[in-house]
């Protein structure tokens, strides 16, 4: 007897929704996008460039006035429309639907569990590139690992295998908080100087002026991980900072992309979630602090 396999959700249909929907309907999974109240079609094409290749997959579409419960929901908005995305939905959740939250930034899953404590979260990150050329057409920029999880879970649920076939390198990760402060740690360095300068990631390292901040900043961030318990993280995060300036030099953060499209960024979940921990610990990150009230000015 087959298990029948679960038929997956999708809200926020951004470079890294339509990347992920594309995959997974690509591979067979039975996979919908949750678009807004409003939109006729009932699927929509999801197109990817990647290497002078072009593919297409459509894709069916439900909106929140849909009555078909939700039993899986992987979330890839922007960290600061989770709540009302969720709740827009949410009486079509059930006690047991599981949750896999793929958003920047930290803070979220505790803030879903609040609101609805019978949901099963999942976290994960992803250092997949993508960007949008229109909507629902993503350039596929680069390949990374995604790690999907729940803390202390040492053994994936069934559906995961879905995701393990669908996404190249897709991967269980039960230290899933590590590994989400770790990329947190590494955009609150990278993320806000771009988009404060109007830079490419690369010139970070070759601007003396901003690989004195980069210093800087990466000794408070330092400081505020280790205090939070993650001390390898904290041991390795100069390095990793430079491994990724060094294997995106070409790119432009997304919050660089944020500014200089007039849109909100997501600096409170980075960098605010930051000064948070820091101000439960007492620790002083004065230029941490100001970055993001910098950031916070050019986007209003």
């Amino acid at each position: 007897m087959t298990t029948q396999q679960p038929h997956w959700h999708l809200l926020g249909a951004g470079a890294i929704g339509c990347l992920y929907a594309g995959h997974l309907r690509s591979s067979g999974c039975d996979i919908s996008l949750i678009m807004r109240e409003g939109t006729s079609p009932a699927s929509l094409p999801i197109i990817t460039e990647h290497g002078g290749i072009r593919s297409e997959q459509h894709v069916p579409v439900v909106t929140p006035n849909s009555h078909a419960p939700i039993s899986h929901l992987v979330i890839t908005t922007k960290a600061y429309d989770v709540s009302e995305a969720v709740a827009s939905i949410a009486h079509l959740l059930s006690e047991d639907s599981v949750v896999v939250l793929l958003v920047n930034g930290m803070g979220l899953a505790e803030q879903l569990a609040a609101d609805w404590p019978h949901l099963n979260i999942f976290c994960g990150t992803t250092t997949e590139g993508a960007y949008c050329l229109a909507p629902q057409h993503i350039q596929h920029t680069g390949r990374g690992k995604t790690r999907i999880g729940k803390q202390g879970e040492k053994k994936p649920p069934p559906w995961f295998e879905q995701w393990s076939d669908a996404i190249d390198t897709c991967l269980w990760d039960s230290d899933i908080e590590a590994a989400l402060w770790s990329k947190m740690a590494i955009n609150c360095i990278i993320n806000p100087l771009t988009a404060l300068h109007n830079c490419a990631n690369g010139e970070l390292s070759q601007d003396p002026e901003l690989i004195t901040q980069v210093t800087t900043l990466c000794g408070e961030v330092c400081k505020i991980t280790r205090a939070a318990g993650f001390t390898a993280i904290a041991a390795a995060l100069p390095q990793l900072i430079a491994g990724v300036i060094a294997a995106t030099a070409n790119n432009r953060s997304s919050m660089l992309q944020d500014v200089e499209n007039g849109r909100r960024t997501e600096i409170d979940y980075i960098t605010g979630f930051l000064l948070q921990v820091a101000d439960q610990h007492g620790i002083d990150a004065p230029h941490n602090r100001a970055l993001l009230k910098s950031i916070k000015s050019h986007q209003c």
